[in-house]
C-alpha cells in the first residue's frame, strides 16, 4: 500500500474515535523521549496511552511510560508476532523503533503491521541496510558525491606495516560508540584488528562533530533539519549538545537524506565540519537519536507533528521554525521504585 493512502486508512481508523495509543520499541533508557511524547498528549488532550516494550523490566523508559511490556530479543524467531500481538491486544495506533539492530527486521514486516491498521515509523529496507552497514554507508556516500572519510584496506595496511598518521577503527555495524578507538601506533591497529568483528578502517577527521536531525513527512519529503553541535559525549551519546542553524550543514544533510531510498521518519546523519567548511559524512541513523529531545525541546517538535497529522488535527506550529543556540546539558537522574 502506497504511504499516503496509508496515512488515509489510519486517519479513518481514528475518526472512530478509538484511543491514540503509541509503542516504543526497545525504549531502555529513552526517558526524555517518552515523556516529550507524553507531554504532547496532555497538550493535545489526547485520549490514549504511551507504551515501551524491552527486553527488560527495569527499562527507565518503561517505568514513565503508561504501560511496560517485556518482549524477547531482538534476533528471537518470536520478536515480530509478540509485537504484532501487543499492538493487537492494546489497540497500538504508531510503532517507533528505538535501536539499530532491530530496523531491518522492522522494516521486512511493515506490511504485517500495516495489515492491522498500525503505522511502523521505518524507512525502505534498503535505507537500513546502507545505514546498518559503515562500509555501504562509506560507499554510499562516495558513490553520491558526498564527502567522507577515506577507507582504508585493511591487509594493505597491516602487509605495509606501519601507519604514518592516525586512523580510526570501528566495528561495521556497530553503535553507541562501543569499538571506536583512535590508532597512533601500527601496533594499536594489530590489537585491535583482532577482536574487533568486521572493523572498518578509516582515516581520522578532526573538526566540531554533528548530530543532524532531518525529519521527513508520509512521503518522505523533508519537512525540517536541525543541526546539533556534539559538545561532549558519553557511551557514545551526546551529554551537552547545542542547536546550530548553519546553512551548509542543513543543505548537505537535505542532500544525504534524498539519496537515501523509501526514508520515513528521523533519518540522523552524523558529521565533522572541518575548520575549511568541508562537510564530511560519517553515519546515518535511520531513528530518533539520543540527542533528539534537544531539537523536539527547540521546536522542530516532529512527535506533535506525528500525533497532529495521524489524527487529523489543524496543525498548532510550524516545525520548521526552531530556536538556535539552544543548549542541552544532560545529566543522571534517578526512578526509586518500591520492591513491591
Amino acid at each position: 500500500m502506497q504511504r499516503c493512502q496509508f496515512l488515509k486508512e489510519v486517519q479513518k481508523k481514528m475518526r472512530q474515535n478509538k484511543p491514540f495509543n503509541i509503542l516504543f520499541t526497545s525504549s531502555g533508557r529513552r526517558v526524555e523521549l517518552v515523556k516529550h511524547f507524553k507531554t504532547v498528549y496532555d497538550e493535545l488532550n489526547i485520549d490514549g496511552m504511551i507504551l515501551t516494550a524491552d527486553l527488560k523490566e527495569n527499562s527507565p523508559a518503561g517505568k514513565v511510560s503508561d504501560k511496560h511490556i517485556l518482549v524477547p530479543r531482538v534476533d528471537s524467531k518470536e520478536y515480530i508476532d509478540s509485537l504484532i500481538k501487543i499492538c493487537k491486544e492494546n489497540q497500538v495506533s504508531l510503532v517507533i523503533p528505538l535501536i539499530d539492530t532491530e530496523l531491518i527486521i522492522l522494516s521486512n514486516h511493515k506490511k504485517d503491521f500495516e495489515s492491522i491498521g498500525v503505522t511502523l515509523l521505518i524507512s525502505e529496507t534498503r535505507t537500513h541496510e546502507i545505514c546498518n552497514d559503515k562500509i555501504l554507508t562509506a560507499k554510499f556516500f562516495e558513490s553520491n558525491g558526498f564527502d567522507t572519510p577515506r577507507v582504508y584496506n585493511f591487509e594493505e595496511v597491516l602487509k605495509k606495516g606501519n601507519i604514518d598518521k592516525p586512523l580510526l577503527i570501528k566495528p561495521a555495524k556497530g553503535s553507541s560508540g562501543i569499538g571506536v578507538h583512535i590508532l597512533n601506533q601500527f601496533e594499536e591497529l594489530e590489537f585491535y584488528a583482532k577482536r574487533l568483528k568486521e572493523p572498518i578502517l578509516q582515516e581520522l577527521i578532526k573538526g566540531d562533530e554533528y548530530t543532524i536531525d532531518v525529519f521527513t513527512d508520509f512521503e518522505g519529503r523533508i519537512l525540517t533539519v536541525v543541526p546539533r553541535l556534539r559538545i561532549e559525549t558519553r557511551a557514545g551519546e551526546v551529554s551537552k549538545g547545542k542547536t546550530v542553524y548553519n546553512p551548509i550543514l542543513i543543505q548537505k544533510a537535505t542532500e544525504v537524506v534524498n539519496a537515501l531510498p523509501g526514508v520515513f521518519g528521523c533519518i540522523t546523519v552524523q558529521c565533522f565540519l572541518t575548520k575549511n567548511n568541508e562537510v564530511k559524512f560519517i553515519e546515518i541513523n535511520p531513528r530518533f537519536g539520543g540527542g533528539a529531545p534537544l531539537s523536539l525541546a527547540a521546536g522542530a517538535d516532529y512527535a506533535k507533528y506525528l500525533i497532529e497529522t495521524l489524527l487529523e488535527k489543524e496543525k498548532s506550529f510550524n516545525i520548521d521554525n526552531w530556536e538556535n543556540n539552544l543548549l542541552m546539558l544532560r545529566y543522571d537522574a534517578a526512578i526509586f521504585i518500591s520492591g513491591d
